[in-house]
């Protein structure tokens, strides 16, 4: 990829800093720095405990989203799922009531300081809430080991699941636990083992996982996350990571030029931000979400601005992060 200069990107930076509905991934806000290049707005968001080897793909998503033509879609709108945080029962329904029409959700589990009983009563009331009809996949994130994989799976298995993700943290064990559960029928899905993997097609290579999710932004952008979806030959569902609508609007992109889309894809996650940095935040109708680029209101960026000192940490972080890209 031939880079823009650095100059380029500071100029149009802008940093904002999102209240989130709910707390999710243990922040209570999300910050993003958001550029503009001549093919529209684009978003640098790796999580700020990312070191700068790591954010390095994330910024070259960002620049190829900015100054690289989308591939040509395949799809207009993309069918999505709903995202419950590991939230009591009694949030369930309210929490789901803000994502339209969406017949699939996802259900985090394994959360730190939480019992599998709570996990299992979080599903069981989606379950009630969508009837037998409607699809629920529950999110470790990597938050078992294989014995602990396979009691959680077995107990929730009753409730029909469409597949469990990323229940164990190594490439092994997911193959391990993948042999386990197969009498069950319940696919294993893998994430972590894909976007924060040296290797992200090893999983595959190794069988231990029976569907890939994918984000353009950890895969290095829409061209490499299509690249690698090709290679590894497995279905796909193209997620988000608690991007902004920017950053959503380049995971549709991507999901709009896969050949093939079985599944519902994760980015309907606008709903877990209770502010974002458009009007029209892309929030699912009728469970689908048109493909399209978003550019951000004045008005809101200015509103959720981030602070002073922030602003310099994602400033120096982006100037690292661009000399980590051109030294490649």
């Amino acid at each position: 990829m031939l880079l823009p200069n650095l100059d380029d990107l500071l100029a149009t930076a802008r940093i904002v800093s999102l209240p989130l509905a709910t707390r999710f991934r243990a922040v209570d806000e999300r910050e993003a720095l958001l550029f503009e290049g001549p093919e529209g707005w684009s978003e640098f968001s790796p999580f700020t405990e990312y070191g700068d080897e790591e954010a390095a793909a994330w910024l070259a998503a960002a620049i190829d989203f900015a100054y690289v033509p989308t591939p040509t879609p395949l799809r207009t709108e993309v069918h999505v799922n709903a995202t419950l945080p590991a939230v009591g029962v009694e949030l369930v329904a309210s929490i789901l009531a803000c994502y339209d029409g969406t017949r699939t959700v996802k259900v985090k589990v394994a959360e730190r300081g939480q019992q599998l009983s709570e996990d299992v009563a979080r599903v069981a009331e989606v379950r009630r809430i969508l009837g037998p009809e409607g699809r629920i996949r529950v999110d470790a994130n990597a938050g078992w080991n294989v014995d602990e994989a396979e009691h959680a799976i077995h107990a929730l298995a009753p409730y029909d699941l469409e597949y469990v993700e990323q229940p164990c943290a190594t490439v092994d064990e997911l193959a391990e636990i993948r042999t386990r559960v197969k009498y069950m029928g319940v696919p294993i899905a893998a994430d972590e083992s894909v976007r924060r993997a040296s290797d992200p097609l090893a999983v595959a290579r190794a069988g231990a996982a029976d569907l890939l999710v994918v984000k353009a932004q950890p895969l290095g952008g829409i061209h490499s996350a299509l690249r690698i979806a090709a290679e590894a030959g497995l279905p796909v569902v193209v997620s988000s990571a608690l991007d902004t609508s920017v950053g959503i609007s380049m995971g549709l992109h991507l999901a709009a030029a896969l050949p093939e889309l079985e599944f519902d894809c994760g980015l309907a996650t606008a709903a877990l931000l209770a502010a974002d940095v458009t009007d029209a935040p892309l929030h699912p109708v009728g469970g689908t979400l048109a493909v399209a680029r978003v550019t951000p209101s004045p008005t809101l960026l200015d509103a959720h601005t981030a602070s002073a000192d922030r602003i310099e940490w994602w400033h120096a972080r982006l100037e690292r992060v661009y000399r980590v890209l051109t030294s490649r």
